[in-house]
């Protein structure tokens, strides 16, 4: 099995393992990538050092953590935290810093789309920059938004892109804005997440008539408001953020439900018996929805209470899975179920996920496309795709350089003898160790 893995580095190719028999067992899963990078940067933000414990270790995390070392931010790893056995990371808040730096964004949306208001906070010359992936990705929202609360920002390459560079000598004060999130709830994410420590706070009215991933915006609430900021939301499409400190923090990150999505599906695909300990309870995470979606395709699913906060998950394949039909807004889970719906003999429509065309890659193409390679039938809609006849095919899965598509493949390869995916080594943007961890589950 080749995994050839780096910091977002490439593989020659991956043999996705096929399971000639149900896959059953216990996987586990890193913390949560989009908690972890919020609470990494209210830490900068914070009145004084704070500590993040069980933070993803991926490359979107180093980025960030890059990121805010070079914005003044002091960055110390901790090992065993208090004889947990958990990695923790203490940061040091932002101190003034001179002359300009630049951002490596990578291709980490909650890089590029987060830390724009932070440097205009910062009042130095930052310069945002990434992979060649990233400047595709659009930023026209939050850079809008940024010159209508008056930040000065030179556009260095296609309006609305990377790179750009943020030069506000004067800070930001913050007031009131209105922007249009309909490409991605990280615009809302990105200015609602500094806008405490804007000397105004900051009102924020979305002008269009849906947010894609509103569990997002959803998740920077809570973490803002658990953290002690003020926040309200007078109406729709429209928050609140009061100035005023953000007190220091000790924090220990979820398991992303996110990436949990590949494993439990494991156990769908192959009529098998899969379950993750350690499920939250209550989460803002939009991976939530992984045990609905999975009843949904015929699964038995369970979640056994094993404390006040998290219990054991466990999903049961069914003979075959059976198409809900409709699949709407499923956000960054989609491409794992749409994985799902290529191995169903009838018809699976996917609605509210047009916004994905602007995520790591066109991901509506790209599923399209990767479905009839392996000889199923999809075509794209205005607001989504429809998977129309199952699989049938090995043939190579590409990656487009996301970590999604790199899973999406694997998945089926369960199912499919023979699929190649790619590129594996995209999965370091999430999980470094994702070849092993499938190996450990799949081929046990």
């Amino acid at each position: 099995m080749n995994a050839g893995l780096g910091a977002g580095g490439h593989s020659s190719g991956w043999d996705a393992p096929f399971a000639d028999s149900p896959v059953s067992g216990e996987a586990t899963v890193p913390a949560s990538k989009s908690l972890t990078n919020r609470y990494l940067l209210l830490a900068a933000l914070a009145e004084g050092p704070s500590v993040v414990v069980n933070p993803l270790e991926s490359r979107d995390s180093a980025l960030m953590l890059a990121a805010l070392e070079a914005l003044g931010a002091q960055v110390e790893a901790i090992t065993d935290w208090e004889g947990s056995g958990e990695n923790a990371v203490r940061i040091t808040p932002f101190s003034p810093g001179t002359g300009p730096i630049t951002v490596d964004c990578g291709l980490a949306g909650t890089v590029m789309r987060f830390l724009p208001a932070v440097a205009a906070l910062s009042q130095r010359h930052v310069q945002f920059d990434g992979d060649p992936e990233a400047r595709v990705r659009p930023m026209g929202a939050v850079l809008d938004g940024l010159r209508s609360l008056g930040v000065p920002i030179t556009e260095d390459g296609a309006p609305g892109h990377l790179p750009f560079t943020v030069n506000s000598p004067h800070g930001l004060r913050g007031g009131e804005v209105t922007i249009d999130a309909s490409e991605s709830s990280q615009f809302v994410s990105g200015l609602l997440l500094a806008a405490s420590r804007m000397p105004a706070g900051l009102t924020l009215h979305h002008a269009g008539t849906q947010v894609p991933s509103l569990e997002h915006v959803e998740m920077t609430l809570k973490v803002l408001a658990d953290l002690g900021v003020g926040v309200s939301s007078p109406k729709p499409f429209t928050w609140r953020i009061e100035p005023g400190p953000i007190l220091p923090f000790t924090i220990r990150i979820e398991p992303d439900l996110s990436n949990a999505g590949p494993f439990l599906c494991a156990a769908a695909v192959t009529g098998g018996e899969v379950t993750m300990p350690g499920w939250p309870l209550e989460s803002t995470q939009i991976g939530r929805r992984w045990p609905q979606l999975l009843s949904d395709f015929g699964c038995q699913v369970t979640l056994a209470p094993t404390s006040e906060t998290s219990g054991s998950l466990t999903v049961r394949g069914p003979e075959r899975l059976t198409s809900p039909g409709t699949v709407d807004g499923t956000a960054e889970l989609t491409p794992t179920v749409g994985a799902l719906a290529a191995l169903c003999s009838e018809e699976t429509k996917f609605t509210s996920v047009g916004h994905l065309r602007g995520h790591e890659t066109n991901r509506i193409a790209a599923l399209v496309n990767e479905v009839r390679r392996l000889g199923g039938a999809a075509e794209e809609t205005d607001d989504g795709f429809r998977v129309l006849s199952p699989v049938n095919r090995a043939d190579t899965v590409l990656s487009y350089a996301d970590h999604r598509m790199a899973t999406f493949g694997a998945v089926l390869g369960l199912a499919v003898p023979g699929v190649v995916v790619e590129d594996i080594g995209s999965t370091a943007k999430t999980m470094p160790d994702f070849p092993d961890r499938w190996s450990a589950l799949v081929q046990a």
